[in-house]
């Protein structure tokens, strides 16, 4: 079994990977889910505010989220998501730009409806090269425990 709730330490900090933007994937991305002119098309996206041609927000966390789970998750105890909490494009990405990952882990609590699994909260950060930080997502994770303990009814 890999990862599953035990593993999992509030504070934690880890490198998840890294992925380099091309036009291509930008483009191709835009054109099938995003397609506003500066995901799309070079010449238009120089006259827009971005002044060139940028990811969408959306396609920066598609591959945040491909990362995480081809990186982390795989084989992993991971029972998906009750939802996202918030996501902040705080800068541009652009063809050529990497994003380096990391998933921290801010909180985790076993749930009392149902004690096989608990609830992760983490942090993602999308770091360019430069160092800047150019997204970030915070959202919840259930994990499954690796040694359940009966509900406190049943205990007794």
């Amino acid at each position: 079994m890999g990862l599953s709730y035990e593993d999992l330490e509030v504070g934690s900090r880890t490198e998840v990977g890294t992925h380099t933007f091309t036009v291509e994937e930008i483009v191709e991305f835009g054109e099938r889910f995003d397609p506003q002119p500066f995901h799309i098309d070079e010449a238009a996206a120089q006259t827009s505010p971005f002044r060139g041609l940028i990811a969408s927000g959306w396609h920066t966390c598609s591959v945040m989220m491909g990362m995480l789970v081809r990186n982390t998750f795989n084989g992993s105890t991971s029972l998906g998501s009750p939802g996202i909490e918030e996501i902040r494009w705080l800068k541009p990405v652009r063809a050529g730009d990497s994003l380096r990952m990391y998933n921290s882990i801010l909180a985790k609590r076993v749930s009392k409806s149902q004690p096989d699994r608990g609830i992760v909260t983490t942090l993602w950060e999308g770091i360019n090269q430069a160092g800047d930080t150019v997204v970030t997502v915070r959202s919840n994770v259930l994990f499954g425990l690796r040694h359940p303990q009966p509900p406190a009814a049943e205990a007794q």
